[in-house]
């Protein structure tokens, strides 16, 4: 079973950084993919970044520029590093972890319990 645990969110002022990290436990295999979704109130959950185990980086095109992702391989955590925080950034943050986990190996695509991030002054 493999666990995730999300740190750093919180209050920041618009123009603020904030980072927020997850941390992967438990039987994991390997980690194809790591990324980070967030869902606003009365809004879909969507894509913030994505980091594969190649190091190829997607984002939203509404935090290019703004955000910065990346990952620990040795202790399986990931961090988004936000920087110039928008109002509209307010949000619960989501980890999300695609890989293999177990014994025998088995796919797994896991999902933390999500971190809020508050813009507001």
């Amino acid at each position: 079973q493999v666990q995730l645990v999300e740190s750093g969110g919180g209050l920041v002022q618009p123009g603020g950084s904030l980072r927020v990290s997850c941390a992967a436990s438990g039987s994991i295999f390997s980690i194809y993919a790591m990324g980070w979704y967030r869902q606003a109130p009365g809004k879909q959950r969507e894509l913030v970044a994505g980091i594969t185990s190649g190091n190829r980086i997607n984002y939203a095109d509404s935090v290019k520029g703004r955000f910065t992702i990346s990952r620990d391989n040795a202790k399986n955590t990931v961090y988004l590093q936000m920087n110039s925080l928008k109002p509209e950034d307010t949000a619960v943050y989501y980890c999300n972890v695609v890989g293999v986990v177990g014994t025998p190996p088995s796919h797994m695509d896991v999902w933390g319990k999500g971190t809020l991030v508050t813009v507001s002054s």
